[in-house]
């Protein structure tokens, strides 16, 4: 495995200055944002498909600095209801898929994305619950009719230009939101849709990351990997549950903070990810993504890559020798 870093933290940094400061912190690959989202600080698609010469010299600056693309990065909502929305997303998403096919980049990162309640609807609308009925409607209406199509289509197109790898974030909010949905739609739009694993999106969820690594490890469904901690308040769920709309600022009221590594769980729970992705045969990138208000972003990215260097690990395996 090899350590990196998801590049909007450094967004107002220029583009060498950003490779420069990564290589400096001991890291090997960097994830670019590519729009949406994540914003396209350091890699405009546009620029780089226009002229085959800039895509070039823009590669030469990562590979001159030892390091790799571990993915491209255009976390959208492609079925938003509202139309400009859902285009410039799904437009994102395509130029992404171009330019990682250009670059020789395995890996595109997103989200599913998540429809409203029918097709006149305004926004988004995430079901919870599978009643009253009707909710089971809109869930049945969201799959069948707009989720599972896109998809596929978007799946064929995919491998058509040789992305064999859309890494979906699994993240409350999106149809996509743990390793049940995420099956879900591999299954009815084909191998190529696996995971961008975020345990911090699972973690305030209940769900337990080794075993989601197990279930999705299995069935060879874990494409890259986001190393960004979530700190639980048991104080506050004891009272309000997880579920928790209020600001992310607002740290001492709410359920669940982002953390950076190891500020919300301890360095064994990141030993055992590393191990349960070491034992389903996961030999990628564990690209940090810092989202912590109460850390710098140098401090709170150093903290954080020098937790995994020492969870992980670098050798190749050796030969069982003691059974």
């Amino acid at each position: 495995m090899k350590l990196g870093v998801f590049n909007p933290l450094y967004q107002n940094l220029p583009f060498e200055e950003m490779l420069d400061k990564l290589v400096r912190m001991g890291v090997e690959a960097v994830e670019l944002g590519t729009g949406n989202y994540p914003g396209n600080h350091h890699c405009n698609p546009d620029e780089l498909l226009e002229s085959p010469e800039k895509a070039s010299s823009f590669l030469r600056e990562i590979e001159s600095r030892g390091l790799t693309i571990s993915g491209l990065s255009c976390h959208g909502n492609p079925l938003h209801p509202d139309k400009k929305f859902a285009k410039d997303s799904h437009e994102v998403w395509r130029k992404t898929v171009l330019l990682a096919e250009r670059l020789g980049v395995p890996v595109v990162n997103g989200f599913s994305g998540c429809p409203g309640d029918h097709a006149e609807a305004k926004n988004p609308n995430w079901v919870t619950c599978s009643w009253p009925p009707e909710y089971l409607d809109v869930l049945n209406w969201q799959w069948n009719d707009v989720v599972i199509p896109y998809w596929k289509e978007e799946a064929q197109f995919a491998k058509n230009h040789g992305i064999n790898q859309i890494a979906l974030e699994m993240h409350p909010g999106f149809v996509v939101y743990n390793p049940e949905t995420l099956l879900k739609l591999r299954e009815h739009a084909g191998e190529n849709i696996g995971a961008n694993f975020d345990p911090s999106h699972l973690v305030w969820q209940g769900i337990d990351p080794v075993e989601a690594i197990k279930k999705l490890g299995r069935e060879n469904a874990i494409f890259h990997f986001h190393a960004k901690d979530t700190y639980l308040d048991r104080a506050n769920i004891r009272v309000n549950g997880v579920l928790d709309t209020k600001h992310y600022s607002e740290i001492l009221d709410r359920s669940w903070t982002f953390r950076s590594v190891g500020y919300g769980s301890d360095e064994k729970f990141w030993k055992d990810i590393v191990s349960t992705l070491r034992a389903v045969g996961y030999d990628y990138i564990i690209s940090i993504e810092h989202e912590d208000m109460l850390a710098s972003t140098d401090e709170g990215l150093s903290k954080a890559i020098s937790l995994l260097k020492g969870a992980m690990f670098k050798e190749q395996l050796t030969e069982m020798w003691w059974a």
